[in-house]
């Protein structure tokens, strides 16, 4: 398993704050994982949509689209 980009108490507040009263660490750890699949996937899709559009930097548009695509695939 490769070292994840992010820590693991923002995932725990996240399930938290959607009503968890406990969270275990591999919840935790879990939920992270996902969430950086789809955020990988997202990021591609993004840089993929500036680079058809002729440029080199990502724009927020680029990003909204292609969150709106990732959810509409799944």
């Amino acid at each position: 398993m490769s070292e994840s980009e992010f820590a693991l108490s923002p995932f725990e507040r996240i399930l938290k704050k959607a009503g968890a009263h406990r969270v275990s660490d591999e919840a935790s750890r879990v939920f992270r994982e996902i969430v950086e699949d789809i955020a990988l996937e997202i990021a591609q899709e993004a840089v993929e949509l500036s680079k058809h559009a002729g440029r080199r930097t990502v724009l927020a548009d680029d990003v909204k689209l292609a969150a709106k695509r990732a959810v509409r695939i799944r």
